[in-house]
Formats: structure tokens, sequence, C-alpha cells
């Protein structure tokens, strides 16, 4: 895990390096390997502004530019990312005209040669980087991915469709950076890429699945740290791909030994969803004090399952399937479960899958995408598993919004309820 997560730091000093070197940067959304890929083999050094909000709250300074947004205009419920991100962009170019704030983590985001946004997760994020054209001026481009719904998804031709549409978009893409970088795509080294990203991920969903043993031997807060080499590909791809067959060697090892991701015996298996409190990761750890091991958690961060794509040469057409499979990967099951909400699909195969004693539900104020399916989450797993949750308001970035003290003293009340529906599950016939 460690190795993985230094790619972070390296990612932020490699951009302020790429600058006084003359290199194209990139502030880049999330967008699920759709654009990472092709920017990564135009050679963009790519910085993500989500991910620098939660580096932000994990080292508390967020706040700071929380008010700066806000002072500016924009409104408290709005994404923290987002407002993290605008109010840091506004201290950058306002009040320190155009150089990195000196209270910035990890070196901080330099002024970016261009913006990646995304049509993909929420309106914030779609609106979010043409409001930074208060601030900065750089070209930006939308990646476009359809999100298709579960019922929508059964027409004819549908997958079809949706591809080639991310085909051409993709191509356009290409053709955006080539005018604006005056420089040509190197398509062998793009399909080298696009291999590595399957590969990565095809380690990674590995790793995942061996979580699945009891005790588990990786708790959520290891794949937190460890997810970004995965979702956003930081680094070099045959490095990352490296040190994941490292990570599945050491789960492997804890497996075969019985070896708990907590220290202590595992009581409780939980899975957490959705956003975590980043300002408050250590809550986790006095957590894991009373035997709680979260096994699964973030659906958005996770890998996708394996693809075999041996058969399409087209590089453009491997990124778009591996994007799309992402988002639309349960769509068929949650129609045959009469669950018309493929993301509730998605944590009840969690809670079966990873036997789960409960789920951590965490509502955010300021992400509707996250928290639009926890209720119907909450009720379905207990109708169909009988697994109880606890549900605590919360955010992604703003600390005033959790209080890990009450937090607390609810856990510690959840524990008669897990330890009573585990009762409920054996006189049902469950299999946990």
């Amino acid at each position: 895990m460690y190795p993985l997560r230094n790619k972070v730091d390296e990612a932020y000093f490699k951009s302020q390096q790429a600058i006084r070197n003359g290199k194209p940067t990139a502030w880049s959304m999330l967008n699920w390997w759709e654009g990472d890929v092709i920017m990564k083999s135009m050679g963009v050094e790519v910085v993500y502004p989500e991910n620098y909000g939660a580096v932000a709250a994990a080292t508390g300074v967020a706040q700071k530019y929380l008010d700066l947004a806000e002072t500016d205009g924009f409104p408290t419920h709005m994404c923290g990312y987002a407002r993290t991100n605008l109010g840091y962009t506004y201290r950058m170019m306002k009040e320190l005209g155009g150089h990195v704030p000196p209270e910035a983590p990890m070196g901080g985001m330099p002024k970016p040669d261009l913006l990646i946004g995304s049509g993909f997760g929420c309106d914030a994020r779609f609106k979010w980087f043409q409001a930074l054209s208060r601030y900065i001026d750089a070209p930006q481009w939308v990646l476009e991915l359809p999100l298709i719904g579960v019922a929508e998804k059964q027409a004819e031709g549908v997958d079809d469709y949706a591809i080639n549409f991310m085909v051409r978009e993709l191509r356009d893409f290409v053709a955006f950076l080539e005018n604006l970088l005056q420089k040509k795509m190197d398509w062998d080294l793009l399909e080298q890429n696009a291999h590595y990203t399957l590969e990565i991920n095809r380690v990674f969903h590995e790793i995942n699945e061996l979580r699945k043993a009891r005790p588990c031997p990786m708790h959520s807060s290891d794949f937190w740290s460890s997810v970004t080499g995965c979702l956003l590909m930081l680094g070099d791809p045959a490095e990352i791909l490296s040190l994941y067959k490292d990570m599945y060697q050491e789960v492997k090892e804890r497996v075969d030994n019985k070896v708990a991701g907590i220290y202590g015996e595992e009581k409780f298996r939980l899975v957490f969803g959705e956003l975590p409190p980043w300002h408050s990761l250590k809550f986790f750890e006095r957590l894991a004090e009373r035997g709680w091991n979260f096994v699964k958690e973030s659906q958005s961060y996770q890998p996708i399952r394996p693809l075999d794509l041996s058969a399409v040469s087209d590089p453009l057409e491997k990124i778009a399937r591996i994007s799309y499979q992402f988002a639309h990967a349960r769509h068929a099951q949650a129609l045959n479960n009469q669950i018309y909400n493929p993301v509730v699909e998605i944590y009840l195969e969690y809670v079966r899958e990873y036997q789960s004693d409960g789920i951590f539900l965490h509502p955010l104020l300021s992400c509707r995408a996250a928290s639009s399916s926890l209720k119907s989450i909450q009720d379905q797993a207990m109708k169909r598993y009988s697994v109880p949750s606890l549900y605590v308001e919360g955010d992604i970035i703003d600390i005033r919004l959790f209080n890990p003290e009450e937090t607390m003293a609810r856990a510690e009340a959840f524990e008669e309820s897990m330890t009573y529906y585990y009762k409920v599950r054996q006189e049902q016939g469950l299999a946990w």
C-alpha cells in the first residue's frame, strides 16, 4: 500500500517539474480511464482536483479554501471537492498572482495548461470547470460517458450505439490534443497503455476478491490509500502494475495465514458507502480497535471486473469499453433482482459476497450523487439479508459537518444491532 500511496505525492511534484520544463499539464476530473490513458500517451502530466480536495481535507487546510469559495458566492451545499478547488484557485490567482499557495500540501497544484472535465457523475462536475474561468484562462475539454438506465440498457443495440458514440468522442479528443500540443498521437504507446489499464484493473480486482476471506486481510483504509494507482493511472504503468502484483502477494499471504487487516480480532465485518470523511480517517482506526473490519467500500472507486478485449483492435474502442463497463456492469443483474438502481444492486452484492454484518452509510450534504441511493441501500439490505445500517451524516471535505464523538457513541450502540441481526440471519438460514 505504501509505495502505491507515494505515487500521489509524486504526481503533484511531477506537475510542478513539468511546468518548469515547459511540459504540458492538465487538471482533470476523475474520468474512469476514459481520458487518462490518452493524456498519458500524449505526454501530458495530470493532477486531479478531486483527489487534491481529499488531500487538503486530510492535511487540515481545506477549510481556508472552502471559506474563500463561499466568500466568492459558491453555496455551502455545493460539492466539497469543487469548492475546495475553486477556493484554492481563487487564492492562487487572485491573492497570490498565480503562485502556488505556501500552505498547499504536497507542493500544491500549479496553474494548468488545460482542463479536462467530465459529463459523467453529477451536474457539479459538469459546471465546476466552467466556473474556473473566473480565475484562469485555459482551454477545456469535456469527456462524455453515457449513463444508461437499467431498463433502457435492455434495448437492442444500445451498447453498440453507446460505444460507437464514445469512440467518436475520443477521436475528437485526440484531435483536440494533437492540435493543442502540436504533436501526433503515438498509437502503439496508446495500445500499450490501454493494455496496462486492463492488467492493473485485473490485479486490483483480484486483490479485492481476496478480501472475502475470514478474517478480511485488508481494511478499507488500505484500499483508499492504494486505489489511486489504478483509478487515476498515476506513475509509470509498468511500475504500477508491478506494485499491485506485490500487493496481491502480500494480501494472499495474509489470507493463507489468517491475518486480519486490523490489529486484534475481527468482530464485525462492514461495508462502507459511499465517499469517506477524508478529514477524519483516523476515526476508522478507533473503530478498528473495537474489532470493526471494513471489508468493502465506495463503489465509485472500485476496479472494473476483468474484460477480455483481445478481439478489439482499436485502442480507442478498448478505452471506451473499459469506461463503459465501469458504469454498466450490474445493470442486467439489477433488472433480474428487480432493483432498478444499479448502485443499490452493487451494495447488495457487497453485503452478500463479503458477508457483511453491517453497513456504515455516510450521506453528504455536498454530494447528492453519492448520497441519493443510500436510503434504498439501507432498506434493501435489511429487507433481503437482515443486515442493519448505521446512517451517519457528514461530508467529504467540511470537517464541521462530522461529529466523531457523537458518531462513536452511535457506533458502540450499533454493535448490539449487528449482534442481534447475526442471530436473525442464522435463524433464517443465511450463509453468515
